[in-house]
C-alpha cells in the first residue's frame, strides 16, 4: 500500500479522494529532521512546509513532492531532481482569496481600521471617530502590481472593475496587457502608484527588489502590500521608512523569517497590518488546493505524470527508478 505523507492536514474532500489510494499520514512535526525521518518510506509528500534537501537522500521510495499551492520555494528543486523525484504544484487556485485579501488590507489601511478599532474599544466612541477625517477612498487611486501571474491578474481585475482604480503593472514579459492594465518599469511603478502590491515569485531577480532606493521613490502616502515572499522586501529599509513616516503604511503577509518573532519592529507600527501568511487561506481555497494536490498524487500513484509537472527534465531518471510508470 502506498504511503502519502502530508506536512499538514488536508481538506476533508482531499483526504476522501486519497482514502482508497494508500495510507495518508500527517507529519508529527515540520522541523527538518522530523520531515526527513517520516518521509523515508513515503511514496508521495504533499508540501505546505519547507522540505530540507536531505529529505531526498533518504526517501528512496519517494515518487513525487507535490506543493499544496503554487509557490515552489518550499521544495528544493535541485535536490528533488537529482534524486529522480517529480515536483508538481497546484497553480492559480488561491488567486481569488489572495486578491480579496489585498483589497481588504488596502481598505483597512486607508480607513485607519487598526487605530479606529483600538481607540473605540479602549477610549470610547468619540476617540474612534477622531480618526475619520484622515480616512481615504480607494476609488481614483493608482494601484501598481508587481507580477502578473494569476494573483496579480485577479488583483487587477477586482481593482479596476470593483473599485474604479487605475491599474498599472510590471512583469517580466510585459506582454500581453490584460484589460485596463498599463505596463510600467518597476521604478516608474513605485513612483506613480498610491498602492504597491507585490505578487511576484521569489527569484534571484526579485530578492530585495523593494530596496531602500525604490522605497525612497514612493509617494509620501503610498501603501506597500506584500503577498509574494518576504525576501522581496528589504526589511531594514522598510522599517526605516516607516519610522521616519516616509510612506503611508504597509500590509505584510509574508516575511523573511517565519513565524515572525513577537518582538519584531513591524508589530510596533499603527500603520502596519501583519498577518501570518494567510492571504491565500480560505475554506474555498483550501478545498481547491487540497483537491488539486490529491488529484496529482493519484495520477502519480497510477503510474502517470502529474499535470503540473515543474521539473520535466527529471522524467528519464524517474522512469529508471520506476520502470512501470508512463
Amino acid at each position: 500500500m502506498a504511503r502519502i505523507l502530508t506536512t499538514h492536514p488536508l481538506h476533508p474532500r482531499a483526504s476522501a479522494m486519497l482514502s482508497g489510494a494508500g495510507e495518508l499520514v500527517v507529519a508529527s512535526a515540520i522541523d527538518p529532521a522530523t520531515l526527513a525521518a517520516e518521509a523515508k518510506d513515503a511514496d508521495i509528500v504533499i508540501v505546505r512546509a519547507p522540505l530540507p534537501p536531505q529529505l531526498f537522500d533518504g526517501a528512496k521510495l519517494l515518487r513525487a513532492a507535490i506543493r499544496h499551492g503554487a509557490g515552489l520555494d518550499m521544495i528544493p528543486m535541485e535536490a528533488a531532481t537529482a534524486a529522480g523525484v517529480l515536483v508538481a504544484n497546484v497553480p492559480a487556485v488561491n488567486a481569488r482569496s489572495v486578491a480579496e485579501h489585498v483589497m481588504f488590507v488596502a481598505l483597512a489601511l486607508l480607513r485607519n481600521f487598526r487605530v479606529v478599532d483600538r481607540d473605540l474599544r479602549a477610549k470610547g466612541w468619540l476617540a474612534g471617530r477622531e480618526h475619520a477625517n484622515a480616512n481615504s477612498e480607494l476609488a481614483g487611486k493608482t494601484i501598481g502590481i508587481v507580477g502578473l501571474g494569476a494573483v496579480g491578474q485577479a488583483v487587477g481585475h477586482i481593482a479596476a472593475h470593483g473599485f474604479d482604480l487605475k491599474v498599472v503593472a510590471t512583469t517580466r514579459s510585459m506582454q500581453p496587457a490584460p484589460d485596463k492594465v498599463g505596463f510600467l518599469s518597476i521604478d516608474a511603478l513605485v513612483e506613480q502608484s498610491d498602492i504597491i502590491v507585490l505578487c511576484c515569485p521569489l527569484t534571484p531577480e526579485t530578492r530585495g527588489l523593494i530596496n531602500r532606493e525604490r522605497i525612497a521613490r514612493m509617494k509620501p502616502q503610498a501603501l506597500l502590500i506584500n503577498v509574494s515572499r518576504g525576501p522581496v522586501v528589504d526589511d531594514d529599509a522598510l522599517i526605516e521608512a516607516l519610522q521616519k513616516r516616509r510612506i503611508g503604511g504597509a500590509a505584510l503577509d509574508v516575511f523573511a523569517t517565519q513565524p515572525l518573532p513577537s518582538n519584531h519592529p513591524y508589530f510596533g507600527f499603527d500603520n502596519v497590518i501583519v498577518t501570518p501568511h494567510m492571504a491565500g487561506i480560505t475554506e474555498e481555497s483550501m478545498m481547491r488546493m487540497g483537491v488539486g494536490a490529491a488529484g496529482e498524487a493519484l495520477l502519480v500513484l497510477a503510474g502517470k505524470l502529474p499535470v503540473n509537472l515543474r521539473n520535466p527534465e527529471v522524467v528519464d531518471h524517474y522512469r529508471q527508478r520506476f520502470p512501470a510508470s508512463v
